[in-house]
């Protein structure tokens, strides 16, 4: 996975990832493709445990930066509140700043508070990108291991199925019958049927002195 988390800490984007993440999985881990076609795209979309992280970890150092007394009740806020917001980020670069701003409302905090850490963002992205990278593949080895079972039996099912179509077109192809009739020149002469009978003699003087002139031998 190390191609991946590289590309996701270079490019900061879970989508732009995706393909070599594909290939990490599939080629180097051996998932199912029917697994990770489904849950990587997912994953990337709503699994930012990276970004839930990060806003849960911001929002309390914003709070304890400004001298803002955290109960237990406001720390279940922030859990439940960070947790939503990654859900709702987008993957691209830096939408977790964004979204933070929900958490900071939540806790009574004023929003313009995100300006303490803008300046180091942009290289906290990059780590967050590369855990929400992991994160989806973790769960695609996770879904891949309990429905490997689910998975041999489509398997064999689709195996089974190929197999009776293939016998039952043999079956067919025995039973339709075979022409063995061999086509040959008729040799049969169709007559001529003339009006005028002068014409008729003539052709037919003609047909047997050509019929002469074939059977001669030289």
């Amino acid at each position: 996975m190390s191609q991946a988390l590289v590309t996701a800490f270079g490019t900061a984007s879970s989508s732009a990832t995706l393909p070599v993440t594909y290939r990490c999985v599939e080629e180097k881990n051996h998932i199912d493709p029917r697994v990770s076609r489904f849950v990587l795209p997912l994953g990337a979309t709503v699994n930012m445990d990276g970004t839930a992280l990060y806003e849960a970890v911001a929002a309390i150092y914003i709070a304890q930066l400004n001298h803002v007394p955290l109960t237990a009740a406001k720390v279940i806020i922030t859990t439940f509140t960070s947790t939503l917001a990654s859900i709702g980020a987008a993957s691209i670069p830096q939408a977790g700043l964004v979204t933070l701003v929900l958490v900071l409302n939540a806790l009574g905090l004023p929003p313009e508070e995100v300006r303490t850490i803008f300046a180091v963002d942009w290289l906290l992205d990059r780590f967050r990108t590369a855990i929400n990278v992991f994160g989806d593949s973790i769960g695609c080895a996770v879904v891949n291991h309990l429905s490997r079972k689910e998975l041999d039996a489509l398997d064999n099912k689709t195996m089974s199925d190929d197999d009776t179509n293939i016998h039952n077109s043999k079956s067919t192809t025995a039973l339709l019958p075979h022409n063995n009739t061999n086509t040959s020149r008729s040799n049969h002469v169709t007559p001529l049927v003339y009006d005028n009978p002068s014409f008729s003699n003539q052709a037919e003087t003609t047909i047997e002195n050509d019929n002469i002139m074939g059977q001669t031998t030289f």
